[in-house]
């Protein structure tokens, strides 16, 4: 194996812990030489550690909590546009054709080996001779993803809360969604932010992602989601980060890098 080969880095996203182990032990039989140097669980972290590391690959689960693959492999056109990308997908023929024609890997869950092998041996070529004609080009891969997302077949998503109870001290507080500002990560609970103060949830922060209305809810940073119509403005600093005022609280939110593309049509 060349030298180039064996500095390849990988970032692996997938949501289902069980599945998650399996790949990682899959790829250390079938590819041992591959670095992988980040594990994520979830869209938006994935979308960070691509962002920072700028791998070779990315593993992408098409289902994961708040950015889903489609998503952050859209995304990633701006940010990481050499990055080849392989969606792990558990979904039959109809949407497979989807994939083939886009000229981008899969791998169909349960994951085999021999399918694993195949698809690194066709990475591993792409590496050598520098094609990333699919990846990095936006419009082809905007494309593709619009053809998935209406190959694959979206699961009925539960109603969007409208309400949640979250402690302020010793005080219950029933708080309408509609009035949250924002939500932000605390270890395994989530503070959340209205006009009048902070409650804490307890629930960690991705269990809410699915829970919300992507509409209306949006994930900036791994660790804050906020209420769109809570924002009074964006501000895109120079090092391609946001800044967003609030209507109603005096703080400001950060908006990471690899979120601002939510707010290019904004």
């Amino acid at each position: 194996m060349s030298n180039m080969l064996k500095g390849l880095k990988c970032v692996v996203a997938e949501d289902e812990d069980l599945l998650r182990l399996s790949l990682l032990e899959s790829l250390e039989e079938v590819w041992p030489d591959l670095k992988i140097i980040a594990v994520c669980d979830d869209g938006g972290s994935a979308l960070e550690a691509i962002a920072m590391h700028q791998p070779d690959i990315a593993f992408l689960d098409i289902r994961m909590p708040g950015l889903s693959g489609l998503e952050v492999a859209e995304a990633m056109t701006m940010i990481s546009p050499k990055t080849q990308i392989v969606f792990v997908t558990a979904y039959n023929q109809y949407a497979i054709d989807a994939f083939e024609k886009g000229a981008v890997d899969y791998l169909l869950k349960p994951i085999t080996n021999e399918r694993l092998l195949s698809t690194a041996k066709r990475l591993q070529t792409r590496a050598i001779n520098g094609n990333y004609s699919v990846t990095n080009d936006s419009a082809t891969m905007t494309t593709l993803i619009k053809q998935l997302s209406s190959s694959l077949s979206n699961p009925a998503r539960p109603e969007p809360l409208v309400w949640i109870t979250a402690s302020a001290g010793t005080e219950t507080r029933l708080i309408m969604i509609d009035d949250v500002a924002y939500f932000q990560a605390d270890n395994k609970y989530t503070v959340v932010m209205t006009a009048q103060g902070e409650a804490l949830l307890r629930k960690p922060i991705k269990e809410l992602l699915d829970l919300l209305d992507p509409a209306i809810f949006k994930q900036i940073h791994r660790s804050t989601i906020v209420n769109i119509k809570a924002i009074a403005s964006i501000t895109r600093e120079d090092t391609g980060k946001g800044i967003i005022k609030l209507k109603t609280r005096p703080e400001t939110l950060s908006v990471s890098q690899p979120f601002m593309i939510i707010f290019r049509n904004m």
